[in-house]
């Protein structure tokens, strides 16, 4: 097991600029981030209302529970 030479593998940012090129024309993986944005904020507002409704949930249930055992 000698030393290993690494010498031959480059490493850029660029690999190959004509297929960087290639995938841009194309459109391949094109990110709208207005829609990637609008989603994120979809998906913290529709947590928070299923927080508000389980923590209003378990207070209702507690309040009926409470009646119930208040009664004669």
């Amino acid at each position: 097991m000698g030393p290993i030479d690494n010498s031959r593998i480059h490493t850029t940012r660029t690999k190959n600029a004509q297929f960087v090129s290639y995938l841009t024309e194309t459109g391949f993986r094109q990110v709208n981030a207005d829609r990637y944005e609008s989603s994120l904020h979809r998906r913290r507002l529709v947590k928070r209302v299923l927080l508000v409704l389980l923590i209003g949930g378990g207070a209702w249930v507690v309040i009926e529970s409470a009646r119930a055992l208040s009664m004669p």
